[in-house]
């Protein structure tokens, strides 16, 4: 079952970048799962960040690679 938060990640980073919501999993690594680089990466967090109005420090990031884990930083914002 995923939460709110991340059904919201996941349907942000798919209209980013132009795939299909249902083909992503909470679980998923998102570097792998869109094929993006750290750029693009940064790209997603400036819109998650102004989406949920949060801001997570670089340092907080740091190992975070899936759906599940990225919303699990934004929900310690909230």
């Amino acid at each position: 079952m995923s939460s709110a938060t991340e059904q919201k990640l996941i349907t942000l980073a798919a209209a980013r970048f132009g795939v299909p919501s249902d083909g992503l999993n909470p679980a998923d690594d998102f570097f792998q799962k869109l094929g993006i680089d750290s750029i693009q990466a940064l790209e997603l967090l400036s819109d998650v960040e102004m989406e949920f109005d949060v801001e997570i420090p670089d340092y907080e990031l740091e190992g975070v690679v899936t759906f599940s884990s990225l919303a699990e930083q934004i929900e310690k914002r909230r």
